[in-house]
């Protein structure tokens, strides 16, 4: 059975830096596409980062210069780091693996971990 566990949410302030990290269980993940959604109270899920196997990273605009997505295939986890974090970052974040071919669609999700940035 497939669990992906998210870990390092929480409270920071406007500014500071946070990192998100999704370990994954039940198979490896080395050859798929991994990625972090995130969805704010109110609004639609949207993509934050996804990385190939190969290490090409795709960042949404609005976290550009910002937010680093990477991964260690070896420990099947994979990670996000936040850092200039801004009020409206705060969201509820989750990480996927296993990209449908194709689409943005995503196999396998973490239960997600709310991250709050105050101002």
């Amino acid at each position: 059975q497939v669990q992906l566990v998210e870990s390092g949410g929480g409270l920071v302030q406007a500014g500071g830096s946070m990192r998100l990290s999704c370990a994954a269980s039940g198979r490896t993940f080395s050859m798929y596409y991994m990625a972090w959604f995130r969805q704010a109270t109110g609004k639609q899920r949207e993509l934050v980062a996804a990385i190939s196997s190969g290490g090409s990273t795709d960042y949404a605009d609005s976290v550009k210069g910002r937010f680093t997505i990477s991964r260690h295939n070896t420990k099947n986890t994979h990670y996000l780091q936040m850092d200039s974090l801004k009020p409206e970052d705060t969201a509820v974040y989750s990480c996927a693996v296993n990209r449908l071919p194709g689409t943005q669609r995503y196999m396998y999700w973490g239960q997600g971990t709310q991250v709050t940035v105050s101002s």
